[in-house]
């Protein structure tokens, strides 16, 4: 990943080019949002998820409040859209491919992203809390 770090057990990562992509995404594997949970700011052209992240990296179950940043969004496609607000999706992996960025989620759904360039911005806003639900595949 381009630039990162990790303070007081936060993380602040930028994602610059598809090479950089694999390890957003594993960091975000299982990472949680519910529908107003996700803004698209056409004029800005800036897509924005709160995620409940997983903690992987933490030596305990832990999730991570977390905001995900993807910028110069051109177009923005969701398929396979749940219709409750209140259904909660998991995340399973975020790809890129012919300019879009594809966030697919478990069950089906997924999000995509056509982008002028990557430019991905993931950063925790809280510290860990402890979590009772372990990802489990």
């Amino acid at each position: 990943i381009s630039s990162g770090f990790r303070m007081a057990e936060k993380l602040a990562l930028l994602a610059q080019g598809v090479e950089d992509l694999p390890a957003l995404s594993a960091l975000l594997q299982d990472a949680t949002l519910r529908r107003p949970d996700l803004v698209w700011d056409a004029r800005r052209r800036r897509l924005v998820l709160m995620l409940g992240r997983y903690a992987w990296e933490a030596a305990t179950p832990a999730r991570m409040r977390s905001a995900l940043r993807i910028e110069s969004v051109l177009r923005l496609q969701r398929l396979a859209w749940p219709d409750d607000p209140e259904t909660v999706l998991a995340l399973l992996s975020l790809t890129f491919e012919d300019g879009w960025l594809r966030l697919d989620f478990s069950g089906g759904p997924a999000l995509r992203a056509q982008v002028e360039a990557v430019d991905v911005v993931l950063e925790d806003l809280s510290g860990p809390f402890p979590t009772a639900r372990v990802p489990a595949h």
